[in-house]
């Protein structure tokens, strides 16, 4: 098909993509995919997006399949890659001009060029950088401006990559255009600055929006260009020079900002502004010796310039953390450029210049401000849950302030603490609810104190102060008073970890309990948060925890917003966890509402994840009492662990976790309950992180009701497990490998009838001699078990391997004994060595040639874990297998000691018929040993245990005495 034809074709496929209609949308877009892999489709996409004279969307559209192309095929090692005659052929297309009129297309187009430099440049285009530098001197306005957005999108692709190899590239690249750059920088800028001056506006918005791309080139080449940019002249220049670096620029900008009209410039004049602002704070991250001439000008200006106050208390911040700034504790061995930061610092931030930087961040910026205060009353829930944590320091004001305070309080502590302690002395006492400076203010104060808990330590006597002064401002019922009720918590909330006596505690459960009924649901609901902080689960609590449990319940049944019941969900969770069985009488409540919310949330997955949280704590606190939940619980766990059902991707993870937790729990398997085992097998196709939950889901299945289970599932599960293996580290491996031993530990006959089709593998495994240790061990594991339990299923595993490998049996039986004394330094666990020997011992007597050669290697095996099991009981002088378990004891708990789940009792009782806890070792290598001598005469096993070393027979014998 020629050119023509085939552009035609794909441009109406695309005007269909376009299309609102799915019955003509789809199989234009199925069509498209299919010519994905095409030669020539890229080709024909690049003529439909150069063609100015189409349709925007569906150039739009081409541009995208394009970039996708690229991410998919461009890569010599991609399947179906582009040849590199059709590459040739792009690349050159891609720069022969930049006139696009859209700025939406162009933007994607700038984009795609460079994903094509970050695989391609410089190798295999050179000539790209050179073409994109003569373009942008080009007159022509918008060829200018779209060769200038391509040439700041490649800078940022190739500024991105890691590889010390790239890293060389980039910085090679730096260094040849550098020059070009700041030149380019300072034109733009030039001729913003001639232009705002001469109000012409619209001209100004032209040089700004250069002004923006070439600062941002600019940014790139500098933080990532240069190894050591302080020996580099034109960095030297551009950065630091007093007329025209960046930082005199900004300034200027700034004033701009201050005096220029209120224009269409003053968005993206603000834009450039926090642009100057993030080289230098990049420029400080990357290179802060490089950085420490700049230090003064950015202290200065960071204090002047307020109305950018996030980004300029940043950079104060982080010049006063910087440890580069920092002399050695031993000052000899300091760097010169760290003593020189410092002596900038000690010069900048004297006694008056701290306490004033102190006092302002307290009393102007921590101070609440109107719009929070009328958030509080008119939206009280989305004012308590305002997201302060994670990032939000570096693009919020009051997070920025509080970590800006706190760093500055830490280094300058001996300054700033009589200036705090001063701010608090003058506030003692109830403040006037008339007087909201003095309320704010002491809002503002107390945060303070909060935050700077931790230094504070030594200068506060915080017991005296809670009963002296602030349990009387939390009696306080004033409506306006809820500002300090709700500061007060939270003060607590920070000190309690700090420094609280526990003889005050009762005192505490007890306003706890009137601020959790305060009137104002903001108090309530900080309150509830700050719970966790206030509670140990000593005697003291319990007598107030059902009041309180009872009104978390009420405050999850008040709120309407979804991110507050999630808190308060997230509150009662770290309650029931934390006191666990004790929840059991006060659960009821919330037992009864849970299906009510869980219903009302079916478009909030959100909240649906932090009701799954709170069921597994739950599941948890009431043991076998669960199983009365199980007509909500099993639904939910059913949908949410539901490939088919779009919430999974939002559920699954928490939902696996309930489902684990309630077979933990269950006292007993239901029907219900089998018949979840249903979403297994798509979960295990995934082959995600969740593999592990999965794998112990199946052992708790196993252990619930082996019979019933197997019987149901073993066949599927089979098959999903030959699957994995194919494909699965050694790691995976082990995981899956371990829920066949365990199979035929709980049941040896079923369990090994069942996952039959699985055993060759660990065979033929054994016999090759795998080389990982953890798999081989495994191996050993299971095929010890089989061996010992059921010894006439590995008769005929015996047989079908024979005759597959082609060996006598008794050929390939010694070359597993063999294999098996081989490695059995891979065995670590004790239970695994133990039963090895018993499994090697079982085949005794035995007139068996193979085994009797083998015998020298079997007493080894026996004497190793001889020494693994057995304890020596002083007073006699005898031993004794210390695996042995003859009966089942409930364990003593401490406090702090989970109780043990159903599960775990289930462990214990299957331990007591395991053979590795029920069978004396010493026991069975005696009779073993007897046995064979009965079977050959006293002369024959004379003979026989002559193979053995003599040192080895002095240890057995050892053990053996008194039998």
């Amino acid at each position: 098909m020629d050119m023509d034809s085939a552009s035609s074709v794909v441009l109406q496929a695309l005007t269909q993509a376009t299309s609102q209609d799915t019955a003509v949308l789809k199989p234009a877009e199925e069509q498209l995919r299919q010519w994905e892999t095409q030669p020539g489709f890229y080709s024909v996409l690049l003529n439909i997006f150069n063609n100015h004279m189409l349709d925007v969307n569906v150039r739009w559209l081409a541009v995208l399949y394009f970039k996708n192309g690229i991410d998919r095929y461009w890569r010599r090692v991609a399947p179906h890659a582009l040849s590199e005659e059709e590459k040739t052929s792009l690349r050159a297309g891609l720069i022969t001009n930049f006139n696009e009129p859209v700025n939406q297309i162009a933007t994607q187009i700038a984009v795609l060029i460079a994903k094509v430099a970050r695989l391609d440049c410089p190798r295999q285009w050179p000539e790209l950088i050179p073409i994109l530098l003569e373009s942008v001197k080009g007159q022509d306005g918008l060829q200018q401006h779209r060769a200038l957005l391509t040439f700041y999108h490649v800078t940022k692709t190739l500024a991105s990559k890691r590889l010390a190899q790239d890293r060389r590239l980039f910085q090679d690249l730096a260094s040849g255009i550098y020059s070009f750059a700041c030149s380019l920088w300072g034109h733009h800028t030039d001729c913003f600055l001639q232009q705002i001056y001469a109000r012409d506006e619209a001209a100004a918005l032209s040089s700004l929006e250069r002004t923006l791309l070439s600062l941002k080139v600019l940014r790139k080449l500098t933080v990532h260009g240069f190894q050591e940019p302080q020996q580099n002249m034109e960095v030297m220049v551009s950065c630091y020079s007093c007329g025209t670096g960046i930082l005199e620029k900004l300034i200027f900008f700034c004033w701009c900002r201050q005096v220029g009209p209120d224009s269409t410039c003053r968005e993206k004049l603000e834009k450039t502004i926090i642009l100057y602002t993030k080289v230098l704070l990049d420029f400080l991250e990357y290179h802060p010796c490089a950085f420490i001439p700049l230090i003064q000008r950015s202290l200065e200006f960071g204090v002047t310039f307020e109305r950018f106050i996030v980004q300029c208390m940043n950079l104060i911040k982080m010049i006063v953390k910087n440890d580069a700034y920092k002399p050695a504790k031993n000052i000899e061995d300091s760097k010169p450029e760290s003593l020189e930061a410092h002596k900038i610092k000690t010069a900048f931030f004297t006694h008056p210049t701290l306490t004033e930087i102190g006092r302002r961040l307290v009393s102007h910026y921590f101070l609440l401000t109107e719009e929070e205060l009328a958030m509080w009353e008119e939206d009280p829930e989305s004012f308590a849950v305002e997201e302060t944590g994670g990032d939000s320091w570096k693009y919020s004001l009051r997070p920025c302030t509080e970590v800006l305070f706190l760093d500055i309080f830490h280094n300058y502590s001996q300054t700033l603490t009589p200036v705090l302690l001063d701010m608090v002395q003058n506030l003692q006492g109830p403040t006037n609810v008339e007087d909201p400076v003095q309320l704010l203010m002491k809002d503002a104060v107390y945060n303070a104190v909060g935050l700077a808990a931790y230094e504070l330590f030594d200068n506060v006597d915080f017991d005296q102060w809670f009963k002296n002064q602030l349990l009387g401002e939390l009696q306080v019922n004033h409506h306006r008073y809820k500002l300090i009720r709700r500061r007060v918590i939270w003060l607590i909330g920070q000190w309690i970890s700090v420094k609280f006596k526990s003889d005050l505690r009762p005192l505490l459960y007890e306003v706890i309990l009137s601020l959790m009924q305060d009137p104002d649901l903001v108090v309530r609901q900080l309150q509830t948060e700050n719970l966790f902080f206030f509670f140990k689960l000593t005697e003291q609590f319990l007598p107030y925890l059902e009041s309180i449990f009872g009104l978390l319940f009420q405050l999850l049944q008040q709120v309407t917003e979804c991110d507050t019941k999630m808190q308060v969900l997230h509150v009662i969770s770290c309650v029931i966890e934390r006191v666990n069985i004790q929840i059991r009488p006060y659960v009821g409540c919330l037992v009864q509402y849970l299906p009510l919310l869980w219903k009302q949330s079916e478009e909030h997955n959100m909240l649906r994840c932090a009701i799954l949280t709170t069921l597994i704590h739950l599941v948890q606190g009431l043991g076998a009492e669960s199983k009365n939940l199980y007509p909500f619980l099993l639904p939910v766990i059913q949908l949410s662990t539901d490939v088919s059902q779009p919430p999974h991707v939002y559920l699954l993870e928490d939902g696996l976790e309930l489902w684990l937790v309630t077979l933990e729990n269950s006292p007993a398997v239901t029907p219900e309950l089998l018949r979840i085992f249903q979403n297994m097998s798509a979960l295990l196709e995934l082959s995600s992180e969740n593999l592990r939950t999965c794998f112990q889901i199946v052992n708790a299945y196993i252990y619930l009701s082996a019979t019933e289970f197997l019987q149901n599932y073993a066949e599927s599960l089979c098959r999903s497990f030959c699957d994995l293996l194919k494909d699965i580290t050694n790691e995976g491996q082990v995981q899956v490998l371990k829920v066949v031993e365990i199979a035929l530990k709980v049941s040896p006959i079923l369990g090994a009838h069942m996952f039959q089709p699985l055993l060759p593998a660990v065979f033929r495994g054994i016999v090759d001699g795998e080389r990982y240790p953890v798999v081989m061990s495994t191996y050993l594991g299971i095929m010890g078990r089989v061996l010992l339990q059921n010894s006439s299923f590995f008769s005929s595993l015996l047989t079908q391997m024979a005759s597959e490998c082609s060996q006598e049996m008794d050929q390939l039986l010694g070359s597993v004994i063999e294999m098996w004394v081989d490695r059995m330094d891979n065995i670590t666990q004790p239970e695994r060595r133990k039963l090895s020997s018993l499994a090697l011992l079982s085949l005794l007597p035995s007139d068996n040639s193979v085994i009797q050669d083998k015998f020298c290697g079997i007493i080894n095996i026996c004497v190793e874990a001889l020494h693994d099991v057995m304890t020596e009981d002083p007073e006699t002088g005898t031993f004794k297998d210390c695996m042995l378990m003859s009966h089942f004891e409930e364990p003593k708990l401490s406090d702090d000691e989970e109780p043990p789940t159903e599960q775990d009792k289930r462990k214990k009782l299957l331990a007591l018929e395991d053979p590795v806890h029920s069978v004396s070792l010493q026991q069975f290598v005696y009779e073993k040993l007897k046995a064979q001598q009965a079977m050959m005469g006293d002369q024959g096993f004379g003979v026989l245990m002559e193979t053995v070393d003599t040192e080895l027979v002095r240890q057995l014998q050892e053990f053996l005495q008194g039998l």
